[in-house]
Order: structure tokens, then sequence, then C-alpha cells
């Protein structure tokens, strides 16, 4: 992004928010999602990465993804797990570099095997081989 002005994040361009705090806002990823109800906590400061966020975020952060927890399993019962995941930079696949933190709803039989969960962002390093 060249400036804040084209940032999707910053100028809230098609984000449909369904909740604000002081430090983020939060919408559900309809353009991309990987599951349903997939969440995106999208901090209101521009900044590309969670290492740039201070302390008072990170806390509220906290309390923003337990909370969405809680709504997510209110909103549909047959959530059974979750995934967390950022994107730090481009060889991360950090497309928009404004920070933003994926909360990913899972349910049973969403894949056929989910051993290995986040590991499966290198494939072949998501099932762990026997030793």
């Amino acid at each position: 992004m060249s400036s804040l002005e084209d940032c999707i994040f910053c100028s809230k361009k098609n984000c449909k928010i369904i909740k604000s705090t002081k430090f983020f806002f939060i919408i559900r990823d309809t353009a991309y999602p990987v599951t349903k109800h997939h969440t995106l906590i999208i901090t209101n400061r521009h900044v590309s990465s969670y290492f740039d966020l201070d302390k008072d975020e990170i806390v509220e952060l906290d309390k923003v993804i337990k909370q969405q927890k809680k709504e997510l399993i209110n909103l549909d019962s047959g959530i059974s797990g979750f995934n967390i995941g950022v994107n730090i930079g481009e060889d991360a696949g950090q497309s928009i570099m404004h920070c933003h933190i994926h909360l990913i709803p899972r349910r049973k039989g969403d894949v056929k095997d989910p051993r290995g969960g986040v590991r499966g962002v290198i494939p072949e390093k998501q099932k762990y081989k026997k030793k």
C-alpha cells in the first residue's frame, strides 16, 4: 500500500463492522472466508504487524478474541474449535499490510484430518511423521 488512504482497513471500505472497541473493529470475512463466520479483528491504528501493537492493544486484543469466541459459539452451536492466525509479512502470506487477526471457527468434519492444524501453512509439514 502506498498510503493510508489506499489501505482498505483504514478507509473501512467494504467493511461491514459488527463491533468496535477502543483499539479494534471486528468484521466477518465475507470476501475470502476459510469457514462460515470467519472473523477479522482489525486494529484502528494503522500498524502492519502484531509486533507493532502496544501493551494496551494486546490486553484488549485478548479480551476481544475471547468475547468473539463466545459470540460465535452462541451464533453457531456447531462450532467445536478455532484457529487464531496472524500473517506477518509477505513471505508469511500477509496481503493487507494492516494488522488483523483471523479467528476461524472450526467444525467437526470440516476437513478429513485436522491434526497438525496451523502447521498446514506448509502443507507437507502439517502431518506429524512417525519417528
